[in-house]
């Protein structure tokens, strides 16, 4: 390189400087093209990137060529401050909303009553999500021929309702404000009350475990 060519090239520090700027105010990773569109004509982006890495080696933040392109990262020994562990609230889908309802009330209430009351078959993993959840359990066996499993709510239903016990589920008047229930409801219309004692239900019988549609409890395995 001449003296005249060495005299009008950018200074080397200005150069690394101007890169680091550039990354850092970046979008996305940069090419040394991309850089070069930014810089004076004759800047040497190679040896501005190469003295930037140097710079930055062993530090928090590293200077990193992806796919052609340099972008600053994390350390990799240090990506792990950056994770955040989440508690996603999980939403029930309207079919296992209802379902969930008519156990509420109805309780102590088999499949077939739920799939009667709703007038629709009942989706098994509808069920499988409130088992899951520890919203709805089963109860024991109705007193009927082929004794069909009963299914109640739990404590974590209450807990989660902000319910002191099931006697507080809204009734009628509350429903009806709500916009739940037709203002037009016969006379001889009454809310099922879930609180009272069963009478045609037996307890469980030992081994009688939740078949779920899917493990969702499983160890994965």
């Amino acid at each position: 390189m001449s003296e005249v060519e060495q005299a009008s090239a950018p200074d080397p520090e200005a150069v690394e400087r101007a890169i680091e700027a550039l990354l850092f105010a970046a979008a996305g990773p940069l090419s040394a093209a991309d850089l070069a569109r930014r810089l004076p004509e004759g800047a040497d982006i190679a040896a501005g990137v190469g003295a930037l890495r140097a710079r930055y080696a062993g530090r928090g933040v590293t200077l990193a060529e992806v796919a052609g392109r340099w972008r600053f990262q994390t350390a990799p020994d240090l990506a792990w401050l950056m994770s955040e562990e989440r508690s996603e609230p999980r939403r029930l889908s309207r079919a296992a909303q209802e379902i969930l309802a008519i156990i509420a009330y109805h309780q102590p209430v088999t499949r077939a009553e739920m799939e009667q009351i709703r007038g629709v078959q009942t989706s098994r993993g509808s069920l499988d999500v409130l088992l899951e959840l520890g919203l709805a359990r089963m109860r024991g066996r109705r007193r009927s021929p082929g004794r069909p499993v009963t299914y109640g709510t739990t404590d974590a239903f209450l807990e989660h309702y902000g319910l002191a016990s099931l006697a507080d589920l809204p009734g009628m008047a509350e429903m009806k404000a709500a916009g739940l229930l037709d203002l037009n409801m016969p006379a001889d219309f009454a809310l099922p009350d879930p609180s009272r004692p069963p009478e045609d239900e037996d307890p469980l019988d030992d081994g009688d475990q939740p078949e779920f549609h899917q493990d969702f409890l499983g160890d994965g395995e």
